[in-house]
C-alpha cells in the first residue's frame, strides 16, 4: 500500500472514502459509464487527495452541519475536520476536491462547522 506506516494514512484513506462516495452519489459518476478519478500525491510535508467527478451536479459541494437525527450531510465536513486544507475547483462539466493532510498534525484544527463556506478554513 502506497501510505503503510504514513502517519496520515487512515485519515487519507477515509477523505478518499468520502470524496469518492460523494461522487458517486451526487454527480454523473455514479450513472451509468460514469467514473471519477482519484490522485494521491505524497511529499515530505504532506499527502494531498484529490477527486475529480462526472459532473452533472446542481448544487456546489459545501460543508454542512445536519441535524443530529440526519442521516446525510456530513461526509465533506468529515473531510474538513481530518485535513489541513480543502478546495473545491470546476463547475457542472466536472469538479476536483482536494484535500491536504500535512504530515505533522496541527493542534487545534477547527470543527467542520467553523470552517468556512466552500469548504476552505479560516
Amino acid at each position: 500500500m502506497v501510505l503503510d506506516g504514513h502517519p496520515r494514512a487512515e485519515d487519507a484513506a477515509l477523505i478518499v472514502t468520502e470524496l469518492g462516495t460523494n461522487a458517486v452519489m451526487h454527480t454523473a459518476s455514479g450513472g451509468s459509464g460514469g467514473s471519477f478519478g482519484v490522485a494521491l500525491t505524497v511529499s515530505e510535508p504532506a499527502v494531498t487527495v484529490a477527486v475529480t467527478d462526472s459532473g452533472s451536479c446542481v448544487t456546489t459541494p459545501e460543508v454542512q452541519c445536519p441535524a443530529s437525527d440526519s442521516t446525510h450531510g456530513r461526509g465533506l465536513a468529515m473531510v474538513t475536520a481530518l485535513a489541513d486544507s480543502v478546495m473545491v475547483q470546476g463547475g457542472a462539466e466536472g469538479r476536483t476536491v482536494t484535500a491536504e493532510l500535512l504530515t505533522q498534525v496541527r493542534p487545534g484544527s477547527p470543527t467542520p462547522c467553523s470552517a468556512r463556506p466552500g469548504g476552505r478554513r479560516p
